[in-house]
């Protein structure tokens, strides 16, 4: 089952760069979204809304439990940790980075793909049979990158937002 998936991080609520960001990702076909935390508010959260999309919170996001019901609301899924998806016929780890659970699922290794953010670097390196991904960030750094994972060819690539 072929997935084209986008992948951004770390917005910190930057509005104009998270929309450029998921419509640069739409352009290249992507069908399904994963924020991997650091969303930085309700407002960047509400950009996901009408999309096939999910995220995890990150080390500076307040996850408001009020925001529980709106964000549900919306179509989107509450994250209460690290994500376990079933994507294009994958195994997904969602996780910000630096949570302790997170270096638990990097030891296990029994995911296809980890995805996740918190360092503002892009990676691409392997454990295991366990690809992880780092799409880079959306927010303070010289260029700004998402990425788009295709599950059925494995492939990936990074996008600048001019």
């Amino acid at each position: 089952m072929r997935m084209k998936l986008g992948i951004l991080s770390d917005s910190h609520g930057r509005l104009l760069a998270l929309r450029a960001g998921l419509r640069l990702l739409e352009e290249h076909g992507a069908e399904a979204f994963i924020h991997c935390g650091d969303i930085g508010g309700i407002e960047a959260i509400e950009e996901l809304a009408g999309r096939k999309a999910w995220f995890v919170w990150g080390n500076t996001d307040d996850a408001h439990p009020p925001w529980r019901e709106h964000v549900i609301g919306l179509g989107l899924p509450w994250p209460d940790g690290p994500l376990d998806l079933r994507l294009g016929g994958k195994r997904i780890a969602v996780c910000h980075g630096h949570e302790p659970e997170c270096r638990r699922i990097i030891e296990a290794a029994e995911h296809d793909y980890l995805l996740y953010g918190h360092t503002h670097e892009r990676a691409d390196e392997r454990i295991g049979r366990m690809r992880m991904i780092n799409p880079g960030a959306l927010h303070r750094v010289a260029v700004k990158t998402v990425a788009l994972l295709d599950t059925e060819s494995d492939t990936l690539q990074y996008f600048e937002l001019s």
